[in-house]
C-alpha cells in the first residue's frame, strides 16, 4: 500500500475503484474495504480534507484525473456516497458505476426520526452523554470539539450496529473543522431539493446497498432515486446496520454483492 498525506492506494494497475469515506471529515474509514477489494482490483482511497462540498469535489477530480484510470467506479460510504452522487453528477464521463453504501437519505424528511432510532437503542447514560455532545457539536466554536465528534460517532457506530465485528480500520482521522460546514451544507441542499436534482445529471448505473437495520431509512434513498436515475436498483442486506463490512452476519454478503456489481460497472478491457 502506498500512503501519502491525502491519498493511500493499493494494489496495482489499473486504478478503477475509489472509496469515499464517511463523516465528514472521518478519512480513513473505508480502509478495510479497500484492503478487501485489492485482492482483485486497484484501489485509491482519497481522504477529503476540504471544508466545503465543492472543496471536496475538487479534491477528488484532482486525484481521479491525477491517480486513476478513467472511467471509475466511486464506492462512497455514508457521506461518501452523498459526495459521490454529487462528483457523478458533475463529471459524468469520470464515472461508468456508483455504489452507494450506507447513504444518508436524499430528502430531508426522511431524515426526521434517525436520532430518535439511535437514541431508543442505546443505554440512558450513553443517551445522555449523546445530548451533552451534541450540544458541544452544534457550535462552531466548540472546544474540545475533534474529541466530541471521536466519542460521539463511537456511541453512534453503536447505535447504528446488528452484531458488529471488532473495528480493524486502523487510524481514523476525526476532523471538526470538516465535519460542522460540510454538514451544514449538505443539510441544505438536500432541504433545498437541489441535491436529489443533481441525480438528473448522472449518467451511470446507480446501485444502493443499505442494511435492513441502518437507521438511516433505505427509503430515503430508494425512494427519491427511483424518480430521477434511469438505472437504479437498490440492494437489501438483512441483519445489517450502518457498516456493513463489520457485520458479523452480513458481512460476506455484503462483499459477495459489492463484487457482483463492480465487475458489471468496470468497462471490459
Amino acid at each position: 500500500m502506498e500512503d501519502s498525506s491525502n491519498l493511500r492506494i493499493y494494489g496495482a494497475r489499473p486504478y478503477r475503484l475509489v472509496v469515499l469515506h464517511g463523516g465528514p471529515g472521518a478519512g480513513g474509514e473505508m480502509a478495510p474495504v479497500a484492503r478487501e477489494l485489492a485482492t482483485d482490483w486497484g484501489i485509491l482511497e482519497p481522504q477529503q480534507t476540504a471544508a466545503s462540498i465543492q472543496g471536496q469535489v475538487s479534491e477528488l477530480h484532482d486525484v481521479i484525473r491525477g491517480k486513476a484510470d478513467i472511467p471509475v467506479v466511486l464506492i462512497g460510504w455514508s457521506w461518501g456516497a452523498t459526495l459521490g452522487f454529487i462528483f457523478a453528477a458533475h463529471y459524468p464521463r469520470l464515472v461508468t458505476g456508483l455504489v452507494l453504501v450506507s447513504s444518508g437519505p436524499f430528502r430531508a424528511e426522511y431524515a426526521a426520526d434517525i436520532m430518535a432510532i439511535r437514541q431508543r437503542r442505546l443505554p440512558k447514560a450513553l443517551s445522555q452523554e449523546v445530548a451533552s455532545l451534541m450540544i458541544v457539536l452544534q457550535n462552531p466554536a466548540a472546544i474540545g470539539e475533534d474529541d466530541a465528534l471521536r466519542r460521539f460517532g463511537e456511541i453512534m457506530t453503536q447505535a447504528d450496529s446488528y452484531d458488529p465485528l471488532p473495528p480493524d480500520e486502523g487510524p481514523v482521522s476525526v476532523r471538526y473543522d470538516i465535519y460542522h460546514p460540510v454538514s451544514e451544507e449538505a443539510a441544505r441542499l438536500r432541504s433545498s431539493g437541489e441535491l436529489l436534482r443533481l441525480g438528473t445529471q448522472i449518467a451511470c448505473p446507480v446501485v444502493a446497498i443499505h442494511g435492513d437495520y441502518d437507521p438511516h431509512p433505505w427509503q430515503g434513498v430508494a425512494e427519491p432515486l427511483a424518480e430521477v436515475i434511469g438505472d437504479f436498483r437498490l440492494i437489501r442486506l438483512s441483519r445489517c446496520g450502518h457498516q456493513p463490512w463489520r457485520e458479523r452476519l452480513a458481512r460476506d454478503d455484503f462483499y459477495l454483492r459489492l463484487r457482483d456489481e463492480i465487475t458489471a460497472a468496470l468497462p471490459s478491457d
